[in-house]
């Protein structure tokens, strides 16, 4: 006989809260919606993001990761 799971094992992934280093710390809240990848890269592997007057690249690679560069 196996030793049981921790329920946080067992829950459906997609009925999980996900944890974000900032909860907890004094951060900012956990963002309110989601979007998903596809409609930032809109079929491209790179944009450009303008972030408090930098700008940021979202690169997607070839192994479905996402890479942030300043």
């Amino acid at each position: 006989m196996s030793p049981a799971l921790p329920t946080s094992h067992t829950q459906n992934p997609s009925t999980r809260t996900p944890t974000h280093p900032e909860a907890g710390s004094g951060g900012a809240a956990a963002p309110s919606s989601c979007m998903d990848s596809h409609e930032i890269l809109r079929g491209q592997k790179t944009v450009a993001i303008s972030h408090n007057g930098s700008t940021y690249r979202l690169q997607a690679t070839r192994l479905g990761k996402l890479i942030l560069t300043k």
